[in-house]
């Protein structure tokens, strides 16, 4: 539970680094990261290096005891390097160009920019691979940020050929996969696929899916190329790139195999107010907090892509500069989502940034310091986040570097597949339906209810979980359809899981394929609807509605709930439950309810805005409600806070 700042001496003069090491310490930051868009300065023309300024400002850290992130600055590569390497500008989806004058101009697939990187990584970890303040590297920045994993230039077209003729070995394979006897879409070879942008209409979506999947794979790839580097020259410290909210254009859980730490840049007024998925309603009701399930969603997903470790190397402090609008957050907003964080297992949490430039793009982005180098509102809980820290380990009668050790796992596993949602995302059948949104809004009422969630990818370990629920596994590989066959705890799966092939096609025995051995059912219909059709459903396991998806199911299995007419929704028995439609959040609570029931997992119905997260024998409670509530978990004893929580506070306990 330690914190961290991001921090740019290069923006500032270096009569002002002493003072400002000095006041990071006496906050009680541990963690810096520097460096991440700094090649200009380093580099400022081709092979003349400028180290002096990053020499001497890690120094500085290092004597005051603050342990760096280092990053490596290709999210930002100079214009001169552009200049030098035109083809390795990205194109969007109309084959434009995107140029330089911000940052992310690059395609991950170019061949001659990863040469660029492999060299500039290189000097850098054979500089500072030794450093004494360097802990961690931070690979890049954000992959994918401005829509940058998709891009449709020579250099993806080369890579998208060679990638398919690798996956299929014969074209006549690929024709078959792609069912191109479809509008007479055969080819003759791989020489002559293009990319799938610019057709009359839709594209194939199994050549889009393949496309996502091997842009993908080009971010792993040149991910894993700075990781052997810094492997080799800075052996022992940990790895780490920091993922985005509500992101899902590449495979995070690929990425992060070749890392030590899954972390990612937090900002829920941001995200609160330029998503689609939140109402009107919660927009402004959790206008200065967040939304309650924003954090913990992507803690809880991330930590699951970071082999158990999690990091927040950015979170926000103030005011943002990005989203439609830019509220301020309420007192106490940046300690609630700063211990939030904590209880979900992070070992770090990193305020973006330390002081607010007065200048270029993020001006009217907030600081821990204000422009002035007074500090901000979040200095003060930062400050105060540190000393309760402190008053934790001492109320548990640990070191504060042993709070690490608390376990973090949950009961509840929620599978989460970035394949799945490319391939439903493609097809999406309804404008109102979206893999993420139905994935969160599933998670959001098994919160609602208390209980712990794991977020985990198709290719985990199942035994652990009382409880696992597949919101929409579009693709059962045989090897999950094994895992599932040997899970002995409660299962459901929802709606579209098992209704496609690998190669994108509709399964010959019809959703939910493979599980169908173990769930005896058959999908004969699906009703995509729009957002105002939202049709009745009831039955022994509660009332609501449905929203987006309806399928209609044909099977023996005990009916749990039904929709108006009389047709099933959700059916099973014993272990293994299938729900063939979207819920509202009241009956989809309700189903959960009596799942974990039957998992033998306690739940509470919480007051709105409120939530709780178990970690090892501490127990957290955050308010995100703009008033006042009482609660007290049952057999507990406080350890910080009260049990009254005012809006936007925290308490934590312990169980007896």
């Amino acid at each position: 539970m330690k914190l961290g700042v991001c921090y740019y001496p290069e923006h500032w003069p270096t009569s002002r680094w002493r003072t400002d090491a000095e006041q990071m310490k006496k906050i009680g930051i541990e963690y810096v990261r520097v460096g991440e868009f700094s090649w200009s300065t380093i580099e400022p023309t081709p092979e003349q290096m400028n180290w002096q300024w990053l020499d001497e400002s890690l120094d500085i850290l290092h004597e005051y005891g603050l342990k760096v992130i280092l990053g490596t600055p290709t999210a930002t590569p100079p214009k001169w390097l552009v200049d030098r390497n035109p083809g390795m500008l990205a194109k969007d989806e109309q084959g434009r160009e995107r140029g330089f004058g911000s940052r992310r101009h690059y395609t991950f697939a170019s061949l001659e920019y990863r040469e660029e990187c492999r060299r500039i990584v290189t000097i850098m970890a054979q500089r500072y691979g030794q450093h004494p303040a360097v802990v961690s590297w931070q690979t890049d920045n954000e992959f994918g940020c401005h829509d940058t994993i998709l891009s449709y230039a020579d250099a993806d077209l080369t890579a998208f050929r060679l990638w398919l003729k690798d996956k299929y070995g014969t074209i006549e394979a690929l024709n078959q996969a792609w069912g191109n006897v479809f509008w007479s879409m055969e080819y003759r070879s791989f020489d002559e696929i293009e990319l799938p942008n610019l057709t009359v209409t839709e594209a194939n979506p199994s050549h889009r899916l393949d496309f996502q999947r091997c842009s993908s794979d080009q971010v792993v790839a040149y991910n894993k190329l700075q990781v052997d580097i810094l492997r080799e020259h800075s052996a022992g410290r940990d790895l780490v790139h920091n993922y985005m909210g509500f992101f899902t254009a590449f495979d995070h859980h690929k990425v992060g195999e070749d890392l030590d730490v899954a972390s990612w840049d937090t900002y829920p007024l941001g995200f609160l107010d330029q998503e689609a998925i939140y109402t009107q309603a919660e927009k402004q009701t959790y206008l200065r907090v967040g939304h309650p399930d924003f954090g913990a969603f992507h803690h809880d997903l991330y930590r699951g892509c970071g082999k158990g470790r999690l990091w927040i190397m950015e979170q926000q402090p103030g005011p943002v500069n990005w989203a439609p609008h830019n509220p301020t957050p309420a007192d106490g907003a940046v300690r609630l989502w700063t211990w939030e964080a904590f209880s979900h297992g992070a070992e770090m949490v990193s305020y973006f940034r330390w002081r607010q430039a007065p200048f270029a793009q993020e001006q009217m982005h907030a600081g821990l310091l204000r422009p002035d180098a007074e500090e901000a509102e979040a200095a003060k809980e930062a400050s105060k986040v540190a000393s309760e820290v402190e008053q934790l380990s001492q109320a548990l009668g640990m070191d504060a570097d042993e709070l690490v050790s608390l376990p973090s796992a949950g009961k509840v596993a929620l599978m989460f597949d970035y394949d799945a949602c490319w391939s439903l995302d493609i097809q999406p059948q309804s404008r109102a339906y979206r893999y993420l949104f139905w994935c969160y809004r599933s998670y959001q009422a098994l919160r609602e209810l208390g209980l712990s969630v794991d977020i985990i990818p198709a290719t985990a370990s199942l035994d652990t979980y009382d409880m696992l629920v597949l919101p929409a596994q579009a693709h059962i590989s045989a090897d999950l359809n094994r895992r599932l066959d040997a899970y002995q705890g409660v299962l459901l799966a929802g709606p579209r899981t098992g209704s496609k092939t690998e190669t994108y096609q509709i399964p010959e025995n019809l959703a939910p394929g493979p599980l169908a051995e173990r769930l005896p059912l058959q999908v004969e219909r699906v009703d995509a609807l729009p957002e105002h059709t939202q049709p009745a459903v009831s039955g022994r396991w509660g009332v609501g509605v449905l929203k987006h998806w309806h399928e209609q199911i044909k099977t023996d299995l005990p009916c749990l709930l039904k929709d108006h007419g009389g047709n099933p929704v959700l059916v099973g028995e014993g272990r293994h439950y299938y729900l063939g439609s979207c819920l509202d959040n009241s009956v989809l609570k309700a189903s959960f309810a009596q799942l974990a029931g039957l998992a033998g997992l306690e739940t509470y119905y919480l007051p709105e805005g409120l939530r709780i997260r178990e970690r090892g024998e501490l127990i957290f409670v955050m308010n995100y409600a703009s008033h006042s509530i009482d609660f007290v978990p049952d057999g507990a004893e406080l350890v910080i806070g009260s049990r009254r929580l005012e809006a936007a506070n925290i308490a934590i306990w312990k169980k007896c």
